[in-house]
């Protein structure tokens, strides 16, 4: 991903960075900000290029993890910090010998339905300057009121090397994922030289009354470390399933929300797995077929068969291949090829020998040159189960019209839902979840009454849009 044309205006999270003409640098969730030939700095207001670097420079974390959870030599045994470290949390005045400003951020939930804070840390880049310096963050975060249950988290920096008078501050940042509750923080900072800075703030995780009976991942006062990334099988499968025993199949279409970029974002993907993982874990859900493809591509990333659980890190290691912004030489003689691979994705998974309960797309608007047509889509006849499209847009104000996957479920009867904030995302799961086991029931009937000898009818289904 190059950086070169990044907004000068505001610090990034860098996943790949590009270090000289050929040579890449995995920083995989660094907590740097970093140019091809200079660090993002503040001027005063202003995010600026630092002058004087003639190579990439970034903040990078250490031993491949930009922070961890502190936990015990063994399960049982108590976690032993540096007396000097517990003593500063113990101390309500706050160190300045390490100049930096602590900047607490506000705990908003995603679209994992997690809530995500942390801290802004900026430092003077001369309290940094020499060959390299390694920084070393320690904070302990625990719900107000019981200390018995502090969580302890850790991270590593090693800064490069900076001019003595070099101008303007350095920008560190950490984080943590909390359930709702309140909050303290005792945080501290120090370098090679044991110089510290501290600080400490409380704060509240609250969802308002119109989120409140959205059940999010994390429980009341438990917190966890933010995920480095999204491919994980960390979504546990309820304990009690219920008699319904879905098996849906889903259609994810992973593309970054501004068609025009090269790179599918983190933002992206994260919204688009936090859809999957909100319907792995429904209670009605027993099975899931997975068909994840890239529309601009016209390829099927990735297919994983009816399973209790998706293999996240497996179709994380897929995605990989996507490789936006190029062209095949072969599909430009192609008229209209996105929508010829739409038509035929359509086809293929609705005319398959499976039959799942219902039949739901996923992912951000598809702007194709030409829409499926819809008597082609008729001809494939009446389906047994009903058509969903989850559509991920994050302004539908300013791209209010229907896509090509809109068009094409219409054939269907099928149903969209908006998902632009997390609310969104539980409001329609939970909808979407119950029309299904509705039709199933309904389904369930009318064959049990043909069986009988009764007059069999197609069970109805109101999925106008």
């Amino acid at each position: 991903m190059h950086n070169d044309e990044a907004d000068e205006s505001a610090a990034v999270r860098l996943t790949d960075v590009i270090l000289g003409d050929n040579m890449a640098l995995r920083c995989g969730q660094c907590r740097c900000v970093a140019y091809k030939t200079s660090l993002l700095v503040r001027v005063g207001q202003i995010w600026r290029r630092a002058a004087g670097f003639t190579a990439l420079l970034c903040f990078t974390a250490v031993a491949g993890h930009p922070q961890e959870m502190m936990r015990p030599p063994a399960a049982g045994e108590r976690l032993t910090l540096l007396p000097s470290d517990m003593a500063i949390f113990a101390s309500a005045d706050q160190r300045k010998d390490l100049p930096c400003v602590v900047t607490p951020r506000k705990a908003d939930v995603g679209f994992d339905l997690r809530f995500h804070t942390g801290f802004d840390v900026t430092v003077p880049l001369k309290e940094l300057a020499g060959n390299s310096e390694a920084l070393t963050v320690v904070f302990r975060v625990y719900p107000e009121g019981e200390p018995d249950h502090t969580v302890y988290f850790l991270e590593r920096f090693h800064t490069p090397s900076i001019e003595d008078e070099a101008k303007g501050e350095a920008l560190l940042q950490g984080g943590m994922d909390v359930g709702e509750g309140s909050y303290h923080v005792d945080w501290l900072m120090r370098d090679r030289s044991e110089r510290v800075c501290s600080s400490n703030w409380s704060f509240d995780a609250v969802l308002s009354a119109k989120d409140r009976p959205m059940p999010l991942f994390l429980g009341p006062n438990q917190i966890a470390e933010s995920l480095p990334e999204p491919f994980v099988n960390d979504s546990a499968r309820p304990a009690h399933m219920t008699e319904d025993a879905l098996n849906v199949k889903l259609l994810v279409n992973f593309a970054p929300q501004d068609s025009q970029s090269a790179s599918l974002q983190r933002s992206d993907t994260d919204a688009l797995v936090s859809i999957l993982k909100a319907i792995e874990r429904d209670p009605h859900v027993a099975h899931i077929s997975l068909v994840a493809f890239n529309m601009e591509e016209s390829r099927v990333v990735y297919r994983q068969e009816a399973s209790d659980q998706i293999d996240f890190p497996a179709l994380g290691r897929a995605l990989h291949s996507v490789k936006l912004g190029t062209v095949d030489v072969g599909k430009l003689a192609e008229k209209h090829g996105e929508t010829a691979f739409l038509q035929g994705l359509i086809e293929h998974e609705v005319s398959s020998s499976a039959h799942p309960d219902a039949l739901i797309f996923a992912g951000p608007k598809a702007m194709l040159d030409a829409d499926v047509p819809q008597e082609d889509l008729r001809r494939i006849g009446n389906i047994e189960y009903p058509v969903f499209y989850m559509n991920y847009n994050l302004n539908p104000q300013a791209v209010p019209w229907k896509d090509s996957i809109s068009h094409a479920i219409r054939a269907f009867k099928g149903t969209e839902y908006t998902i632009s904030r997390p609310r969104d995302l539980w409001v329609s799961t939970t909808e979407m979840v119950s029309r299904i086991v509705r039709f199933k029931h309904e389904k369930g009937t009318t064959t049990a009454s043909a069986a009988q000898g009764g007059v069999a009818q197609t069970p109805g289904h109101d999925v106008s849009q």
